[in-house]
């Protein structure tokens, strides 16, 4: 195993060629396909290979159906809410398409002080927000090197106002070794997040023309350490536009696989970012592999049946209007209110230099977004329980796989909602938002419907952070 983890070589380019040399896409084949994805039990490389083939209309239909039911049947219409906190955008890494590249001089560099981390936690705590992604800029100095991230993350933790604290933060940072890892487990992360943008090893040598990202094999490898390391949950994902879509899903799912042979569990999330403009970048402007909407649905609706239990992340890189149709064919998780700058929450309105790593395509405030998914039938979710109780990783699964999850996140789900509503919303949000509630719970049965109701009236006559 070792060559193989060392090499990245569970990436085998040789047979993702050869699959998407040979896909048939008969009708009847297909509609076999998705009577097995029905079944929430996954599906096979080859069986994933033929559903991108599809573009018949009707088949098309029949996928997108499929993959809102197995979404359905495993999250029901719970959607979870974080916020990106980035505080750096130093960075040594020369990415053709990222505005934090460091050629860019059109850029204003900026890492924040922990005073400043403080304030922007704040402003995300008084507006809602339970759950953060601290995100920096691969920066190697010593000024900036890891002391700063962790103590970035104990003054995320150290906020706390009459209004709350941030419950779980998660991280999105640079690779490291086995002995850093168990050294960023320490400080109370949640799942470790990092993106490998193409696993296309010509094209990711084509993308990443210096620093410690240049290196493949280091990066691709990067969950792998962190997993040894006994970071439970890991998030990877492509960046969907720098190479053939249809290489990146089937090489996503092969490091699902990888991990899951190692380790017991593949990763805990998937995210989706499609290539925005970011500010210099060529690349990013006119991306090499554009996505177009319809793929880009697909690669959404086949990732859920593929990996049935897995959180499927969705930035605010898309429009509101594309992001509730990728939100019905299996996305779990959403950002809602984000920015993508050092500083950008408080100091939005006052910014005098564009310090951001891309184009963002939804700029609702987080109260929009929670009406909207409340409109639409949604349980908009603030929930940190699983990770603060130990429900991670093959615990996870081992509660997912046969449905007994579904007694917590339920109500855990309509629990902090109800803080939401109760502290936050607007009028309009909370009388939508009370609706589904009781819509939601009439609709359960057994101790998942009398958790939702006992927790939901706790909530109301002043209790908080009720979980099971």
């Amino acid at each position: 195993m070792g060559i193989v983890l060392e090499k990245g070589t569970f990436i085998d380019e040789a047979k993702i060629g050869a699959l998407l040399e040979n896909v048939r896409t008969e009708p009847e084949a297909v509609r076999d396909i998705l009577a097995k994805a029905r079944e929430a039990k996954g599906l096979a490389l080859e069986e994933v290979t033929q559903l991108m083939a599809v573009t018949d209309p009707e088949l098309l239909e029949e996928l997108f159906h499929t993959a809102r039911s197995v979404k359905e049947t495993i999250y029901g219409n719970r959607i979870v809410l974080f916020a990106p906190l980035y505080i750096s955008n130093l960075c040594g890494n020369e990415c053709v398409y990222c505005a934090f590249r460091s050629s860019n001089k059109e850029l204003k560099r900026r890492a924040l002080n922990m005073d400043e981390i403080k304030s922007e936690v704040t402003y995300l705590v008084n507006h809602g927000h339970k759950r953060l992604l601290v995100v920096a800029g691969e920066a190697y100095d010593s000024k900036h090197s890891l002391k700063y991230i962790y103590d970035a993350i104990e003054a995320i933790y150290s906020v706390k106002t009459p209004k709350g604290e941030i419950r779980r933060l998660n991280a999105n940072i640079a690779p490291l070794s086995v002995d850093d890892f168990r050294d960023l487990k320490s400080t109370r992360i949640g799942t470790y997040q990092c993106f490998q943008e193409t696993y296309h090893r010509d094209t990711y040598r084509k993308m990443h023309l210096r620093g410690r990202k240049a290196d493949y094999d280091w990066r691709v490898t990067v969950m792998h350490r962190a997993m040894e390391a006994g970071i439970d949950d890991v998030g990877i994902g492509p960046l969907f536009g720098l190479y053939d879509w249809r290489f990146e899903l089937l090489a996503t799912l092969l490091h699902a696989k990888s991990l899951e042979e190692c380790f017991g569990v593949g990763p805990h999330t998937i995210s989706f970012p499609r290539i925005e403009p970011a500010l210099g970048s060529d690349v990013a402007a006119q991306p090499p592999y554009p996505v177009s909407d319809t793929d880009f649905l697909k690669i959404i609706a086949i990732t859920r049946l593929a990996v049935p239990y897995t959180g499927m992340i969705l930035s605010t890189r898309e429009n509101s209007e594309f992001r509730d149709k990728c939100i019905a064919l299996g996305i779990s998780q959403v950002s809602a209110g984000s920015r993508v700058d050092p500083g950008g929450y408080e100091e939005s309105e006052n910014k005098k230099f564009d310090t951001s790593q891309f184009q963002v395509g939804d700029y609702r405030t987080i109260d929009e977004v929670i009406r909207s998914l409340a409109e639409s039938g949604y349980i908009p979710s603030f929930c940190t329980a699983c990770y603060r109780m130990g429900r991670t990783g093959c615990d996870f699964m081992d509660l997912a796989k046969p449905g007994e999850i579904k007694n917590h996140c339920f109500p855990n789900a309509v629990a902090t909602f109800q803080e939401y509503l109760e502290d936050f919303a607007s009028p309009e949000t909370k009388e939508v938002g009370e609706k589904v509630i009781a819509e939601v719970t009439d609709s359960l049965t057994g101790l998942a419907q009398e958790r939702c109701r006992k927790f939901s009236e706790l909530v109301k006559s002043g209790k908080r952070d009720v979980i099971c």
